[in-house]
């Protein structure tokens, strides 16, 4: 090597050492900007809980939420209890939710008021919760409640049953079919709702099965499914086979009821009236199984609800009640082929249209 040579193997050495250097500062920033991009765009993830996953009602809330998590590219994790009144799964749920780091929660109780401690940890935590359909208790437990009228609900049916009969509703026999003994806010609502509607003093409208009128044969738990309606409704004819009017807390529970009157050839003497209004039902007012039912919208709830926490997350503002209420209407309308004096209704034609909205 000669004396020239020297000097130049050496600069491109240095050469060599200052591509290195510089390529991995560039890669160092790359990857500092990257996570700070990261950091400042993480995806807003949120929670629904449902009653139950077999339940039609509740298969199209998720549908909703999916649905529009999906357009607001949300990341949904969905649970739901073993059966409706599932209260310890509901609440593993949620505890699963805040140890995550959901921005927000949707969900339909089981047990509305045994809910209220843990939905307290989920918003001390900074977690929105919004209550789809049944409201806790009390309301104000969650940060907003997304449902039916659920009191307006029963009422209608209530009053489409009592026109109906006109003069005989002076003697009607009616079996109640609740929702379970731990009654929850939305079966009590219903409820009270029906009977007021009916034209019977509902005593403590906080609570069924303390009305003093005779025409009641009694109250029976359901489960909210089918099964549940039919031992029910089996149970209410061992002790009155004269009842002609059947009030039920959904339509499974309807499909329930029917089974065990037409076992006992009464399934045409007697009014059925339900809550839901979803695409089996409206099918079952069609072929005679129901009278009436108030149809409520699932998936407008469940998909406004997703829109709350996308608001939460980007603004920190909560949603607002409807006017003049202590939660955002999302609506109901009477479905009925039999529309009765008085009673504002909609067909089923009308109702298979709008089922599940």
């Amino acid at each position: 090597m000669g004396p020239e040579e020297a000097p130049l193997r050496r600069y491109h050495v240095w050469e060599d050492i200052m591509k290195k250097l510089l390529m991995g500062t560039a890669c160092a920033l790359l990857a500092s900007a990257g996570a700070a991009m990261a950091a400042g765009h993480e995806p807003v993830s949120a929670c629904l809980i449902t009653k139950t996953d077999t339940n039609p009602f509740f298969v199209k809330m998720r549908e909703g939420a999916t649905a529009k998590a999906e357009e607001l590219g949300i990341e949904l994790s969905s649970y739901a209890g073993k059966i409706d009144g599932d209260h310890e799964t509901q609440v593993a749920a949620i505890e699963t939710c805040i140890a995550n780091g959901a921005k927000g929660i949707l969900l339909t109780a089981s047990d509305t008021s045994s809910i209220v401690p843990v939905v307290e940890q989920a918003r001390d935590a900074g977690i929105l919760v919004i209550a789809l359909d049944t409201p806790l208790d009390p309301i104000e437990a969650a940060d907003m409640t997304f449902a039916t009228d659920n009191f307006l609900a029963g009422e209608l049916i209530g009053q489409w049953a009592a026109a109906t009969l006109g003069d005989d509703a002076a003697d009607a026999r009616i079996a109640m079919l609740d929702l379970g003994i731990s009654q929850p806010t939305v079966g009590v609502l219903r409820d009270q709702g029906f009977l007021t509607g009916f034209g019977i003093d509902v005593k403590d409208p906080d609570k069924w099965g303390d009305e003093d009128d005779p025409r009641i044969v009694g109250n029976d738990v359901t489960a909210g499914n089918q099964e549940g309606g039919r031992k029910a409704m089996e149970n209410l004819l061992a002790k009155d086979p004269t009842i002609n009017v059947v009030y039920t807390i959904n339509e499974p529970a309807a499909a329930g009821a029917y089974e065990a009157l037409k076992a006992m050839g009464r399934e045409n003497d007697v009014l059925i009236v339900s809550v839901d209004g979803g695409c089996p039902g409206v099918e079952n007012i069609k072929e005679g199984v129901i009278g009436a039912t108030s149809q409520q919208y699932p998936l407008l709830m469940a998909s406004k609800g997703i829109e709350a926490i996308a608001a939460w997350a980007k603004d920190g503002v909560k949603p607002e009640a409807t006017e003049g209420k202590a939660f955002f209407d999302t609506g109901v309308a009477l479905v009925t082929d039999q529309p009765a004096e008085g009673v504002t209704s909609i067909d089923t034609d009308k109702g298979m249209e709008l089922c599940w909205g």
